[in-house]
């Protein structure tokens, strides 16, 4: 129980240091809200070796953490949006046991934009942003492809090193 504790805060740590990366980051492509999602690479990893609960702790506790930090109350509520509809289906979709690693991230990154994209016209209450969300699934896609990519190349590593307590 103490060796799991201590590497879900290790994973904690580690999602809030992709999180402030990726807000450093000067990734402007013209459309706002746009990220990699570095910081789901950790969400995917914990789905696929500990279970969606963990997942999800470690998640909440990172986009609560981060925002305190480095954003603002508007942030986390994004944030959270996102988590919980990219969270939903990459739960539903692990479950099916049908979707590669890659599969199931493109889920999440294509449902993270979605639940942003409903917040936001809750909050300008107004359907204006829909006018981006083609773009923000396109986006979705691609992240989620290449976090998708890397969390199954890191996947063994993580494996063998909750096995066996070497890296």
């Amino acid at each position: 129980m103490k060796r799991k504790t201590v590497l879900l805060g290790f994973l904690l740590a580690l999602s809030m240091i992709l999180s402030y990366i990726e807000s450093i980051l000067p990734l402007s492509i013209g459309i706002p809200g746009v990220k990699i999602g570095l910081p789901n690479l950790v969400v995917v990893l914990l789905l696929y070796l500990y279970g969606g609960k963990d997942a999800i702790l470690v998640n909440s506790l990172r986009i609560l953490l981060t925002g305190f930090l480095f954003g603002n109350l508007s942030s986390i509520l994004y944030a959270f949006s996102g988590a919980v509809f990219s969270f939903c289906i990459m739960l539903f979709l692990y479950k099916t046991k049908r979707f590669s690693v890659v599969g199931v991230s493109v889920g999440g990154g294509v449902f993270h934009n979605i639940g942003q994209m409903l917040i936001a016209v809750f909050v300008v209450e107004t359907y204006a942003p829909v006018f981006y969300l083609p773009y923000l699934l396109i986006a979705g896609v691609i992240a989620g492809f290449l976090i998708g990519i890397v969390s199954a190349r890191v996947m063994p590593y993580a494996e063998r090193h909750i096995r066996t307590g070497k890296s």
